[in-house]
C-alpha cells in the first residue's frame, strides 16, 4: 500500500487533484480499483498536506443478487459515509432497450445518476479508480477504434454540474492494486453485468500484456510519453 499512496501523493501534487476544504466522493463499484482508491484516500487523510471529507457512493445497476454488504461492513470499518443509489439501469440497457453495445449508454446513465448523488450530498470532487493501466488501455482504444490519439486527463472540470473529476491512480499500476488488495485483505464484489470482460478494453487490455512480456519498460514509456506534449510530432 506504500507504492500506492506514494503514487498517489506524486498525482494529487502534480496535478493539483485535491485542494483544502474538498468534499471528495469515490464512486465505488465494488470492483479492485475503486475499492482500493477509497482505502487508500482514507489513509492518505492522515498525512495530507490539505484536508478534505470522503465518502462512497455506489450506483445500483438493478442486477438481482448483487449484494453490497461487504461495501457497507468495509465502509463502516474505515468510518466512510456510504451512499447506495438503486436504479434500474439494466433493465433499461437490457431489457428494455436490448443495447448491442450497452457500455457507453450504461456509463452515461451511471455518470448522472453520481453526479445527482453528489449534487444532493453537497460532494463536489469524483474520485475515479482508473489507474496508468488504464490510460494507456484508453489510448490504444482511442487510437484503434476512433482514429484519435486520447486519454482521459488526471483532472476534468465538469461545467454542467460543478463538479471535478478526479483519477488519484494514473501512477498506480494494476499489479500494484492487486497487491494492495490481496495483502490487506480488501473486499470485492465480482460485477453481475454480462458485459464484464467481454468488452474491446478487455481485448486490448490482452494485447499490452503480450506488448510488456516483450518490452518490459513499455509502460513507463507509454506514460512519459502521454506527458510529453512538447515533443508531439504528428502530421498537421
Amino acid at each position: 500500500m506504500k507504492r500506492v499512496l506514494g503514487a498517489i501523493r506524486k498525482a494529487v501534487e502534480e496535478y493539483n487533484l485535491i485542494e483544502e476544504g474538498d468534499r471528495v466522493a469515490v464512486g465505488v463499484s465494488g470492483g479492485k480499483d475503486s475499492m482500493i482508491l477509497l482505502h487508500a484516500l482514507k489513509l492518505f487523510q492522515r498525512f495530507s498536506p490539505v484536508k478534505y471529507d470522503l465518502e462512497a457512493i455506489t450506483v445500483s445497476l438493478g442486477f438481482k443478487d448483487f449484494d453490497l454488504n461487504p461495501i457497507k461492513e468495509f465502509c463502516k470499518t474505515i468510518d466512510v459515509p456510504y451512499t447506495i443509489e438503486e436504479t434500474q439501469i439494466a433493465e433499461i440497457i437490457f431489457d428494455i432497450r436490448k443495447e448491442k453495445n450497452p457500455c457507453s449508454l450504461c456509463a452515461k446513465m451511471r455518470r448522472g445518476v453520481l453526479h445527482n448523488s453528489m449534487k444532493k450530498r453537497g460532494l463536489n470532487v469524483l474520485a475515479l479508480g482508473h489507474h496508468s493501466d488504464d490510460a494507456i488501455e484508453t489510448l490504444f482504444i482511442s487510437m484503434f477504434y476512433s482514429g484519435r490519439l486520447a486519454t482521459f486527463s488526471p483532472k476534468t472540470y465538469l461545467s454542467r454540474k460543478d463538479i471535478y473529476a478526479i483519477r488519484p491512480m494514473i501512477y498506480v499500476t494494476e499489479a500494484q492494486i492487486i497487491g494492495a488488495m490481496r495483502k490487506h485483505n480488501i473486499p470485492i464484489v465480482e460485477s453481475p453485468c454480462p458485459m464484464d470482460k467481454n468488452t474491446k478494453r478487455e481485448e486490448v487490455k490482452q494485447l499490452m500484456k503480450k506488448i510488456y512480456k516483450d518490452i518490459p519498460d513499455a509502460r513507463d514509456r507509454i506514460i512519459t510519453s502521454i506527458k510529453n506534449k512538447d515533443q508531439l510530432n504528428l502530421w498537421f
